[in-house]
Protein backbone atom coordinates (compact mmCIF):
# COMPACT_ATOMS: atom_id res chain seq x y z
CA UNK A 1 0.00 0.00 0.00
CA UNK A 2 1.11 3.51 -0.76
CA UNK A 3 1.58 6.22 1.86
CA UNK A 4 -0.53 9.32 1.32
CA UNK A 5 1.37 12.41 0.33
CA UNK A 6 0.13 15.98 0.59
CA UNK A 7 -0.12 16.17 -3.22
CA UNK A 8 -2.15 12.97 -3.55
CA UNK A 9 -4.49 13.41 -0.60
CA UNK A 10 -6.89 16.37 -0.57
CA UNK A 11 -7.48 18.19 2.70
CA UNK A 12 -11.05 16.88 2.75
CA UNK A 13 -9.90 13.24 2.80
CA UNK A 14 -9.90 11.80 6.32
CA UNK A 15 -6.72 10.59 7.95
CA UNK A 16 -5.76 6.97 7.47
CA UNK A 17 -8.37 4.63 8.91
CA UNK A 18 -7.38 1.40 10.62
CA UNK A 19 -8.06 -1.49 8.24
CA UNK A 20 -10.27 -4.29 9.50
CA UNK A 21 -10.88 -7.83 8.30
CA UNK A 22 -14.12 -8.86 6.58
CA UNK A 23 -15.82 -11.90 5.07
CA UNK A 24 -13.72 -13.60 2.34
CA UNK A 25 -10.47 -11.82 3.29
CA UNK A 26 -7.48 -14.19 3.33
CA UNK A 27 -4.71 -13.90 5.90
CA UNK A 28 -1.82 -15.91 7.29
CA UNK A 29 -1.39 -16.51 11.00
CA UNK A 30 2.13 -17.26 12.14
CA UNK A 31 2.80 -18.49 15.65
CA UNK A 32 6.51 -18.07 16.42
CA UNK A 33 8.17 -21.41 17.01
CA UNK A 34 4.95 -23.36 16.33
CA UNK A 35 4.88 -24.32 12.65
CA UNK A 36 1.92 -26.67 13.24
CA UNK A 37 -0.20 -23.72 14.37
CA UNK A 38 0.80 -21.42 11.50
CA UNK A 39 -1.61 -21.47 8.56
CA UNK A 40 -3.61 -19.44 6.04
CA UNK A 41 -7.29 -18.66 6.72
CA UNK A 42 -10.26 -17.24 4.83
CA UNK A 43 -12.87 -15.36 6.86
CA UNK A 44 -16.08 -17.42 6.73
CA UNK A 45 -19.55 -15.96 6.02
CA UNK A 46 -20.20 -15.75 9.78
CA UNK A 47 -17.08 -13.56 10.18
CA UNK A 48 -14.86 -16.07 11.95
CA UNK A 49 -12.05 -18.58 11.49
CA UNK A 50 -11.54 -21.94 13.19
CA UNK A 51 -8.11 -21.95 14.82
CA UNK A 52 -6.39 -25.12 16.13
CA UNK A 53 -6.69 -25.72 19.88
CA UNK A 54 -8.82 -22.64 20.59
CA UNK A 55 -11.70 -23.07 18.11
CA UNK A 56 -13.74 -20.24 16.62
CA UNK A 57 -12.25 -16.74 16.58
CA UNK A 58 -14.42 -13.78 15.53
CA UNK A 59 -12.35 -11.70 13.11
CA UNK A 60 -14.74 -9.65 10.91
CA UNK A 61 -14.70 -5.96 11.75
CA UNK A 62 -11.48 -6.26 13.73
CA UNK A 63 -7.97 -5.05 12.84
CA UNK A 64 -5.43 -7.85 12.25
CA UNK A 65 -3.38 -6.78 15.29
CA UNK A 66 -6.41 -7.20 17.60
CA UNK A 67 -7.05 -10.68 16.20
CA UNK A 68 -3.39 -11.59 16.77
CA UNK A 69 -3.64 -10.41 20.41
CA UNK A 70 -6.76 -12.51 20.97
CA UNK A 71 -5.12 -15.63 19.53
CA UNK A 72 -2.05 -14.99 21.72
CA UNK A 73 -4.24 -14.56 24.81
CA UNK A 74 -6.29 -17.69 24.15
CA UNK A 75 -3.26 -19.85 23.30
CA UNK A 76 -1.47 -18.51 26.39
CA UNK A 77 -4.37 -19.37 28.72
CA UNK A 78 -3.99 -23.12 28.27
CA UNK A 79 -1.45 -24.20 25.67
CA UNK A 80 1.66 -22.04 25.22
CA UNK A 81 3.84 -19.81 27.36
CA UNK A 82 4.00 -16.26 25.97
CA UNK A 83 2.95 -17.08 22.39
CA UNK A 84 3.90 -14.58 19.70
CA UNK A 85 1.38 -14.31 16.87
CA UNK A 86 1.69 -12.29 13.68
CA UNK A 87 -0.96 -11.84 11.01
CA UNK A 88 -0.17 -11.08 7.37
CA UNK A 89 -3.16 -10.15 5.23
CA UNK A 90 -2.82 -11.77 1.80
CA UNK A 91 -6.05 -10.69 0.08
CA UNK A 92 -8.60 -8.08 1.04
CA UNK A 93 -11.50 -9.50 -0.95
CA UNK A 94 -13.79 -7.20 0.98
CA UNK A 95 -11.80 -4.15 -0.09
CA UNK A 96 -12.96 -3.81 -3.67
CA UNK A 97 -14.54 -1.15 -5.81
CA UNK A 98 -16.51 -1.47 -9.02
CA UNK A 99 -16.02 0.45 -12.24
CA UNK A 100 -17.95 0.22 -15.50
CA UNK A 101 -18.82 2.25 -18.54
CA UNK A 102 -16.26 3.86 -20.79
CA UNK A 103 -13.01 2.45 -19.37
CA UNK A 104 -10.66 -0.04 -20.99
CA UNK A 105 -11.10 -2.77 -18.35
CA UNK A 106 -14.38 -2.44 -16.44
CA UNK A 107 -15.02 -4.75 -13.50
CA UNK A 108 -14.34 -5.36 -9.83
CA UNK A 109 -10.93 -4.11 -8.79
CA UNK A 110 -8.82 -4.26 -5.63
CA UNK A 111 -8.87 -1.13 -3.50
CA UNK A 112 -5.54 0.22 -2.27
CA UNK A 113 -5.05 2.51 0.71
CA UNK A 114 -5.32 6.25 -0.11
CA UNK A 115 -6.73 5.55 -3.57
CA UNK A 116 -8.22 8.40 -5.61
CA UNK A 117 -10.46 8.54 -8.68
CA UNK A 118 -7.37 9.13 -10.85
CA UNK A 119 -5.83 5.91 -9.46
CA UNK A 120 -9.08 4.00 -10.05
CA UNK A 121 -9.34 5.12 -13.69
CA UNK A 122 -5.69 4.22 -14.28
CA UNK A 123 -6.18 0.78 -12.69
CA UNK A 124 -9.12 0.21 -15.06
CA UNK A 125 -6.83 0.89 -18.04
CA UNK A 126 -7.85 4.51 -18.59
CA UNK A 127 -10.75 6.02 -20.48
CA UNK A 128 -12.03 4.88 -23.86
CA UNK A 129 -12.24 7.48 -26.63
CA UNK A 130 -16.00 7.69 -25.98
CA UNK A 131 -15.68 8.58 -22.27
CA UNK A 132 -17.26 11.71 -20.83
CA UNK A 133 -14.26 12.38 -18.61
CA UNK A 134 -15.79 15.19 -16.55
CA UNK A 135 -19.06 13.35 -15.81
CA UNK A 136 -17.75 10.39 -13.82
CA UNK A 137 -20.17 9.36 -11.08
CA UNK A 138 -19.23 7.63 -7.83
CA UNK A 139 -21.98 5.99 -5.81
CA UNK A 140 -21.07 5.41 -2.19
CA UNK A 141 -23.08 3.81 0.61
CA UNK A 142 -22.62 5.53 3.97
CA UNK A 143 -24.70 4.72 7.05
CA UNK A 144 -27.04 2.64 4.90
CA UNK A 145 -27.77 5.48 2.46
CA UNK A 146 -26.47 5.92 -1.07
CA UNK A 147 -24.71 9.13 -1.98
CA UNK A 148 -23.75 10.28 -5.49
CA UNK A 149 -20.45 12.09 -5.98
CA UNK A 150 -19.49 13.81 -9.24
CA UNK A 151 -15.83 13.44 -10.19
CA UNK A 152 -14.66 15.79 -12.96
CA UNK A 153 -11.64 13.66 -13.84
CA UNK A 154 -10.40 15.79 -16.77
CA UNK A 155 -10.46 18.87 -14.51
CA UNK A 156 -8.72 16.91 -11.73
CA UNK A 157 -6.05 15.76 -14.18
CA UNK A 158 -5.57 19.38 -15.30
CA UNK A 159 -5.38 20.53 -11.65
CA UNK A 160 -8.58 22.58 -11.96
CA UNK A 161 -10.42 20.51 -9.33
CA UNK A 162 -9.39 18.56 -6.23
CA UNK A 163 -8.86 14.82 -6.51
CA UNK A 164 -11.64 12.62 -5.11
CA UNK A 165 -10.82 9.79 -2.68
CA UNK A 166 -12.19 6.32 -3.42
CA UNK A 167 -13.36 3.96 -0.69
CA UNK A 168 -13.91 0.22 -0.65
CA UNK A 169 -17.34 -0.62 -2.05
CA UNK A 170 -17.57 2.49 -4.25
CA UNK A 171 -19.31 2.05 -7.59
CA UNK A 172 -17.83 4.19 -10.36
CA UNK A 173 -19.63 4.84 -13.64
CA UNK A 174 -17.95 6.50 -16.62
CA UNK A 175 -20.68 7.59 -19.07
CA UNK A 176 -20.40 7.90 -22.81
CA UNK A 177 -20.06 11.44 -24.10
CA UNK A 178 -22.60 12.95 -26.41
CA UNK A 179 -21.44 14.73 -29.53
Amino acid sequence: SRPATPASRPASQPARVEVTLAVDDVFEVRVYGEADLSNTYRVTPDGSISFPLIGSVAVAGRPPAAVAREIERRLGERYLQRPQVTIFVREYHSRRFYIWGQVARPGTLAYEESMTIIDAIALAGGFTVMASENDVQITRTEDGRERAIRAPVADIRDRKAPNVPIRPGDRIYVPERFF
